[in-house]
């Protein structure tokens, strides 16, 4: 199509130009204030997350040092039972000695029972 010199053909292709170039600049600053926003908010998250892991940082350590202190502790808890097991050892020895001493004072104990029963009977008591 032949420019018919009347302006309209090249300055309407110019205004389209300039009203898409606005919209573009309305655009690119509103996606700047939202990647702005964004910045804000992780930066907000960024610090908590640095207290939190300050915070997990003293507590692994204290966690280290209880674990530390349970691992000096194991070996005295090991000479603790070993020396319960040989009392332990000793008192079923005790035990087993003071069923060995009681068993002839029962059987006689029964017998005795037995023999009195029998005198109750033949004498009728």
């Amino acid at each position: 199509m032949a420019d018919k010199g009347d302006g309209q053909r090249r300055h309407a292709p110019a205004r389209q130009r300039i009203k898409t170039l606005t919209h573009a600049a309305l655009n690119a600053d509103a996606t700047v204030e939202q990647v702005e926003s964004i910045l804000s908010d992780l930066g907000h998250t960024l610090a908590d997350l640095d207290s939190a892991t300050s915070s997990l940082d003293v507590t692994l350590e204290r966690f280290n040092a209880t674990i530390t202190r349970i691992d000096e502790l194991a070996p005295r808890l090991f000479g603790v039972v070993d020396r319960l097991e040989a009392i332990v050892g000793r008192v079923e020895r005790i035990v087993s000695v003071g069923e060995s001493v009681v068993a002839p004072i029962a059987v006689t104990e029964q017998m005795v029972r037995g023999a009195v029963q029998a005198l109750r009977k033949t004498a009728g008591i």
